[in-house]
């Protein structure tokens, strides 16, 4: 019985290898500025100032990383906390209710659905800035004027979360939700038992948009925040940068320390946006 062999194929080779170089100059071109701030804030203030600047550091120093965690005018540990409860805070509830409402836009009909639905496609397209003023006034009426509740309550529902969900939960099978109540399941628990656990791809990269967005907003913070104790981390950062303008080594320190949670946040699902992406292309 003869085997039939492989021929060698060089263009193959030549186009692998080619596709393989550029990415590895992607990931070098994305991952350089990053470690070089990495880098730089371990260095002395006299190598900083270096011309032309060396990229190692000769005797790396954690003292602004010291000097920053030492501070007493700078309530870092409340300020985290700020941070990390408003961004949890609207993570949850931003996967709750654009879930909720994509599955209802996608499983059900009624009257004034596309209506509805275009009317959400339209708030994707405002920017902030317009529907800033009319959500500082139903802020002062609430009474949420420096809480983080103002941070929270205007954002609770997200356009752009809802469309997501929906485009992902139409390609789940009716027959699967119809099974579900033969066996005698309410309508909220085919969501919560049936649906949001074939989601976890979709939720995860919406949730990592909502907490990447959460934790660096300054604008909106910078407008209904007047109390140190309530800022949160980009306030505290600009804050600290208009004190120490001239000293690199500190406000570098301090950049890497506000984005160490999101780059944690990142790689803990990072497989997530992984299965999310394929499952797009093969839609």
């Amino acid at each position: 019985m003869q085997t039939t062999r492989k021929r060698f194929n060089p263009f193959w080779l030549l186009g692998r290898s080619g596709a393989y170089m550029v990415l590895i100059v992607g990931l070098i071109a994305t991952l350089l500025p990053f470690f070089y701030i990495v880098v730089s804030s371990l260095k002395t203030e006299a190598e900083l100032r270096k011309t032309p600047p060396d990229f190692f550091p000769a005797a790396p120093t954690l003292k602004y990383y010291e000097a920053i965690v030492n501070d007493e005018r700078i309530p870092l540990e409340r300020n985290l906390m700020n941070s990390v409860f408003v961004s949890l805070s609207r993570v949850a509830i931003t996967l709750f209710t654009s879930s909720f409402a994509g599955y209802i836009f996608a499983k059900y009909h009624f009257r004034g659905k596309s209506i509805a639905f275009g009317l959400i496609l339209i708030q994707i397209m405002i920017p902030f800035q317009v529907v800033m003023i009319p959500n500082y006034l139903l802020t002062v009426r609430l009474g949420l004027i420096d809480s983080l509740w103002a941070l929270i309550i205007p954002f609770m529902v997200d356009a752009y979360g809802i469309f997501m969900m929906k485009q992902f939960i139409e390609a789940l099978p009716a027959e699967l939700l119809d099974a579900a109540r033969i066996d005698g399941a309410s309508e909220f628990g085919i969501f919560w038992r049936v649906v949001l656990p074939q989601m976890g791809p979709p939720l995860a990269s919406l949730g990592i948009f909502t907490f990447m967005g959460t934790w660096n907003d300054y604008l909106w913070p910078l407008i209904v925040l007047t109390s140190p104790e309530n800022r949160t981390i980009p306030l505290l950062l600009v804050w600290f940068q208009t004190q120490h303008t001239s000293n690199q080594g500190m406000i570098l320190a301090a950049s890497i320390l506000t984005l160490l949670p999101i780059f944690l946040v990142y790689i803990f699902l990072q497989r997530w946006i992984v299965d999310q992406a394929t499952q797009s292309a093969f839609k």
